[in-house]
């Protein structure tokens, strides 16, 4: 294998990296490739019952647990959760991660969403973009020569424009991997979103059962997303793999990075089919 690839998925939440794009994280993990998924927030607010500093250090665990399930950093910072603000020293946060972890590839939310740290993480990494080049900012830490390439994490809000995939990747060859990922999230998909969605009482009691309910959930949300972009499946795929796929994430290119043209995607997806 030449030099492996290194992702940086950056989320608000402990739980946003995995949750969007665990699959590509236990893709590129499984080819030898080097992933950190990042909680920009600590997590603090996630819970009905128990949220403050017990929760914070409960969901910092839950997302190590994450990450090892594929061999992966998952780092949970300190920024207050429902509170994050798009401010300088954010910022540099920002860049001093990108700079550090030298990635190629770096995904995250849109800036249309409907949580505020969702849309914050997302600003904060657009104005980092290309500050990471610049050597007078945050000189403490080496400048890049050129940007990664920056992605956008797949959502349904329209306005003020749909999420328009660049990629679509079939993720079902690790759809077991990514459901024993957000099973480590225990206060959150058996507890807080549970509660916070009105279905905390479908929630089994045991932790077998518990998995294949979690399970038959990430089937139930990602298989229309495969149906809505079956076209682009099948012009990735071919007709033949590309009408079968039922598991997909997807990526929207965003141009402050790097461009996500032909070349880019064919080094950054190698596990997509080759062209030509």
């Amino acid at each position: 294998m030449s030099t492996p690839l290194r992702l940086l998925i950056i989320g608000a939440h402990p739980d946003d990296a995995d949750y969007a794009g665990g699959g590509i994280a236990a893709l590129y993990r499984a080819a030898g490739h080097t992933v950190k998924m990042i909680s920009v927030t600590d997590g603090a607010a996630g819970h009905h019952v128990s949220p403050g500093p017990g929760m914070v250090q409960r969901r910092r665990q839950e997302a190590a647990a994450s990450g090892a399930v594929i061999g992966a950093t998952y780092d949970t910072w300190d920024n207050p959760d429902g509170g994050l603000l798009p401010t300088l020293e954010n910022r540099y946060q920002i860049i001093r991660l990108i700079r550090g972890f030298k990635p190629d590839l770096v995904l995250t939310h849109r800036p249309n969403d409907y949580h505020p740290d969702h849309r914050y993480t997302s600003q904060l990494v657009q104005d980092a973009a290309y500050m990471v080049t610049v050597p007078a900012v945050c000189p403490d830490v080496p400048h890049l020569l050129r940007d990664p390439v920056i992605a956008y994490l797949p959502d349904d809000f329209q306005k003020p424009y749909p999420f328009q995939p660049s990629v679509v990747v079939d993720i079902g060859p690790v759809i077991e991997q990514v459901a024993d990922m957000l099973h480590c999230h225990q206060s959150q998909f058996y507890e807080w979103l549970a509660y916070n969605h009105g279905h905390l009482d479908q929630v089994p009691a045991g932790e077998k059962e518990r998995r294949a309910w979690l399970g038959q959930q990430l089937r139930t949300r990602l298989r229309p997303r495969a149906d809505k972009y079956r076209q682009q499946l099948i012009e990735t795929y071919g007709p033949e793999r590309g009408a079968k796929i039922e598991y997909i994430e997807a990526f929207e290119g965003c141009e402050y990075g790097a461009p996500l043209d032909a070349a880019a995607k064919a080094r950054l997806f190698p596990f997509l089919p080759k062209k030509g």
